[in-house]
């Protein structure tokens, strides 16, 4: 199979869960991973599977993404298709499926897309690497909602088993 990955991310770690499912998917198939910001012009037609990753901040969704979404919203319902969406609500239990994600149903709303293969991982807090007002606006909602607050720290709350199995269920299409 020609596999697409795409990815929108604030940070980094949205790609670095492609790349993740990228090895996990490597056997048998061609795999690319771009970039959504960077990539408008894509020929879907070569791929026989879109995976597309997206992170929140502050709430929402990068508007390249949702605009690449929109424009591309007639050639990706026409293919097999995989979304998902990471976000830092997610490591609450009671907000890490593809049900109760606040994002989730949000993207379903801004969207109308509905992918064959939906899924919602919970993101890293990297403090170190936020400029100042990034890090001290997230450490104030992470106080708000009892996260960790702490800015000298990094704390990964990705679910990597979670992951591997969404790719491998993915892998069986």
């Amino acid at each position: 199979m020609n596999v697409l990955i795409l990815y929108s991310s604030n940070d980094g770690h949205t790609k670095d869960i492609c790349e993740y499912i990228s090895k996990i998917i490597r056997s048998n198939n061609k795999i690319e991973i771009l970039k959504i910001e960077n990539n408008t012009e894509i020929n879907f037609s070569i791929y026989d599977l879109i995976i597309i990753g997206a992170s929140i901040r502050y709430g929402t969704y990068r508007k390249n993404f949702l605009r690449f979404i929109r424009k591309n919203y007639h050639s990706l319902k026409n293919l097999k298709t995989a979304f998902f969406s990471v976000n830092l609500v997610a490591r609450k239990t009671d907000k890490n499926s593809i049900v109760t994600n606040p994002y989730i149903i949000k993207f379903y709303k801004l969207t109308n897309w509905q992918p064959d293969f939906v899924e919602v991982f919970a993101g890293k807090l990297n403090y170190p690497k936020y400029n100042f007002i990034n890090k001290n606006i997230i450490r104030f909602i992470m106080f708000l909602t009892k996260g960790p607050i702490d800015t000298t720290s990094i704390t990964d709350f990705t679910d990597w088993d979670k992951v591997r199995e969404f790719a491998l269920k993915i892998n069986r299409i």
